[in-house]
């Protein structure tokens, strides 16, 4: 029990003051402190910048209307010539017109659009289908708008093939323009085609006015 006493004792002693002593013949190394690490400021929020107000469109004051292209027709007084009492054949068709200065051949011609005055003759071919005998079919030629000459006959063609509309005039009457011929069956437009003549046409030479002479009487 003594013994059990004074170990007691001794270990209330180490307690107390056996760390102090210990320092003295052992000093301790000082740990190391840990820095803070660096906090990162934020960095700055750029502001939008000005946004633009949008310009104003100008808008037209006057916006173009396209001209209305009048629909072809045959004039009252050639429809006052027709003959023909046959329906035409609605289904009828006729290519577009080729114009040329001889058409004598249809299998070997030179067609063009734009010619050179002076001129007596024009032919428009065309080919066909579904025409009827004895139909009323015409032909009108306008030069700048103008009425310049027609035909209106009862069709004594095939019912397809190969056909032509000509006209032929003293030189002087080819003036120079923008000439348009109109094909129609019955009252039905059927197709339409143009060609332009250039240069002058030559001046009519003036015929001369016989002058009466006086005659005497026997004397």
């Amino acid at each position: 029990m003594l013994g059990a006493l004074v170990l007691f004792g001794l270990a209330y002693l180490l307690y107390q003051f056996g760390e102090p002593v210990a320092y003295q013949y052992f000093p301790p190394s000082p740990t190391i402190t840990l820095s803070p690490t660096i906090t990162l400021s934020p960095t700055i929020t750029l502001s939008p910048t000005i946004t633009l107000t949008p310009t104003i469109t100008d808008t037209p004051s006057t916006t173009d209307t396209p001209t209305v292209t009048p629909t072809p027709f045959i004039p009252p007084a050639i429809e006052a010539l027709f003959v023909s009492e046959v329906t035409p054949n609605p289904n009828a068709v006729f290519s577009p017109l080729q114009f040329t200065l001889d058409c004598s051949n249809f299998n070997e011609y030179t067609e063009a659009t734009v010619f050179q005055a002076p001129i007596r003759y024009m032919c428009a071919v065309f080919t066909y289908d579904g025409m009827s005998v004895n139909v009323q079919w015409s032909a009108l030629w306008f030069r700048d708008g103008e009425l310049v000459h027609f035909e209106t006959i009862p069709w004594d063609g095939e019912t397809g093939g190969f056909g032509f509309t000509e006209w032929e005039a003293p030189a002087e009457e080819w003036l120079p323009g923008t000439y348009e011929v109109q094909i129609f069956v019955g009252l039905d437009w059927k197709v339409v085609g143009q060609f332009i003549l250039q240069g002058d046409a030559p001046t009519p030479v003036p015929t001369e006015t016989p002058t009466p002479t006086e005659t005497l009487p026997p004397g």
